[in-house]
């Protein structure tokens, strides 16, 4: 952490805050490992954060009071651009600096390391003015450097002046990328870096929107949309003309929607993207969704189940016939569950054909039908072929409509299992809206099997993970009283580097499992209303969505406003 770790050591120890044995053993596990004596207490301090027995801010706060420097918190700081054009983006990150303000003359530095006065005097050298230092820890100027150095960070991708040649803009706009060199063509880095950067931060879209007076760029982490460093307004045609041409689609046409996909490698790891191009007032909007396939191959604890309904679960989509739902808003993880329970089933054994719209990961022994409506190739047509090549399991995308949904049932009544997914809000209204789609109540009864509704909370991270006290009106809306609210410990997280101060990280499902037994397939045969449906079911045991996230967070999964947000529907 600073030029002088080993005096670290001694000042934690000295101030009580990490036990003497809690040194020594870390060192003797480093020792064990083979680290250099040169990184040994350097390496010694990051052990003891990591593990927890102190935090790098109260490293700080004691260096900060040996010191007498005073401490700067650099949490949302805004600094004047005429001070961080003092400067260089490659120097601030170089030396681990963050410029704050200039006073009569003087300028107030952040820095990690009080006892690094080499580098002050540097800097003071090659600034031209004395310099007056403030404390901060290594994360905190980094993310402070990272939020406002921002725009300048293209500096170094697209050059000085944020442009290109012009024989490089001809190329990029006829697709001759072999004639356009490195030099001469920041726009292909900059977009390189732009979707590798996603993939690194864990993103499920990418969104490009030019706005008025700006061409805005956010991830969707978590399923929460986070802005990123935008780049120049005057460059919005230019990186949109290189993604369309990554993506195959016609650079020419910007008055109608188009659809592409793009592939590329990054650390020997394939990328796929499914793009989406929109004409709006103020030229195209571009949307990625980053295609994960590591998801698919999640076992099912790591979706969200705990061993109860995951017991259930596998119970349910190991069936002969029959036809097991998912449902859930768009963005839910219904597509990722289904995946999840082919793979699961993808044995050998069995004969698995999908028909979806579109096919958005391709996986090894399954047979995947894509529709395409422009040669006929719908969901009924495809299905119906689909019976003719004897498959043991079938997936559908989605049941949209009543020949889809006969045809679905026709083949799980003739010993298919049948996997689709449904818009509706919770497990049971999918009865429901099978019989208004125009499926007669007696072949819902006789083939549906369960249907599983879901959403997505975000889980708390684990670098940041600590003990707090939740409003006590979200524990009321959510159902948890102050007797039960005594005996669970709450978490939230901090925000830390690893989760780019969010202080979630991941996302998993709560889940409803509506079970079709003997006396609710009678109910559903005579018509009952869904109010009675539902009340069955959960006099059969049936937990809600809400109830299953209130489990969550007792487990120390997720917190009780992540609950609340997705289950807002639920009385």
């Amino acid at each position: 952490m600073t030029s002088a770790d080993d005096f670290v050591l001694q000042l934690i120890e000295e101030k009580g805050l990490v036990a003497h044995d809690i040194i020594e053993t870390g060192r003797q596990q480093l020792q064990s490992e083979g680290v250099s004596p040169t990184e040994l207490d350097s390496k010694l301090i990051d052990l003891i954060v990591d593990k927890r027995y102190c935090k790098y801010d109260d490293i700080t706060y004691i260096l900060a009071q040996e010191f007498n420097v005073p401490l700067i918190s650099l949490q949302d700081i805004s600094v004047e651009e005429d001070v961080l054009k003092l400067m260089k983006q490659e120097d601030v990150r170089k030396y681990g600096v963050f410029p704050l303000a200039v006073n009569n003359g003087q300028l107030e530095l952040a820095v990690s390391d009080p006892m690094d006065m080499d580098t002050v005097d540097n800097l003071s050298h090659m600034l031209k003015m004395p310099i007056d230092i403030r404390l901060a820890t290594p994360s905190a100027i980094k993310d402070a450097i990272d939020a406002n150095y921002g725009v300048q960070a293209y500096g170094d991708i697209f050059g000085e002046n944020y442009g290109e040649s012009e024989k490089a803009k001809d190329d990029l706009a006829t697709g001759n990328e072999e004639n356009v060199s490195e030099e001469e063509a920041p726009i292909i880095r900059y977009v390189h870096k732009l979707i590798t950067e996603a993939v690194k931060r864990r993103a499920s879209d990418i969104h490009l929107e030019p706005l008025e007076k700006k061409f805005r760029i956010r991830y969707r982490i978590d399923g929460v949309l986070i802005e990123v460093e935008n780049p120049p307004k005057r460059l919005q045609p230019s990186i949109i003309s290189r993604l369309k041409l990554m993506a195959n689609i016609s650079i020419a046409e910007k008055r109608v929607p188009q659809d592409g996909r793009i592939q590329i490698t990054y650390n020997n790891k394939e990328i796929d993207l499914r793009v989406s191009s929109l004409p709006t007032v103020y030229g195209e909007s571009i949307v990625m969704r980053i295609l994960d396939k590591e998801g698919l191959r999640l076992g099912l604890p790591e979706l969200g189940f705990f061993s109860d309904d995951q017991s259930t679960f596998e119970r349910i989509v190991g069936m002969a016939d029959g036809i097991f739902l998912v449902t859930g808003p768009t963005g839910s993880g219904k597509s990722t569950t289904l995946y999840s329970a082919l793979n699961y089933l993808n044995h050998p054994d069995r004969k698995i054909i999908t028909v979806e719209d579109p096919v958005e990961y391709q996986m090894t022994g399954i047979n995947q039908v894509q529709v395409r409506r422009e040669v006929g190739m719908t969901f009924a047509a495809a299905l119906r072929s689909m019976l003719r090549q004897a498959p043991n399991i079938i997936m559908i995308g989605e049941i949209r409509d009543l020949e889809t949904a006969e045809i679905a049932i026709n083949a799980s009544l003739t010993g298919h299992m049948v996997f689709s997914t449904l818009h509706t809000n919770d497990a049971s209204s999918a009865v429901t809206r099978l019989v208004d789609i125009g499926v007669k109540p007696f072949l819902v009864s006789a083939s549906l099997r369960a249907v599983l509704a879901q959403r997505l909370v975000r889980k708390i991270c684990t670098k940041c993970k600590s003990v707090y006290v939740p409003d006590p009106r979200v524990l009321q809306a959510i159902g948890i009283n102050e007797i039960e609210a005594a005996k669970i410990t709450f978490y939230h997280g901090e925000g830390c580097p690893a989760c780019h101060g969010i202080g979630y990280k991941g996302r998993m499902g709560i889940f409803e499992m509506f079970i079709v037994n003997e006396e609710l397939q009678q109910m559903i045969y005579e018509g009952r209303t869904l109010v009675e449906l539902r009340a069955k079911a959960r006099e059969l045991g049936m937990r809600t969505m809400r109830e299953d996230g209130v489990r969550k967070i007792g487990g120390g999964l997720t917190t009780a406003d992540e609950v609340l947000k997705v289950t807002m529907n639920e009385a």
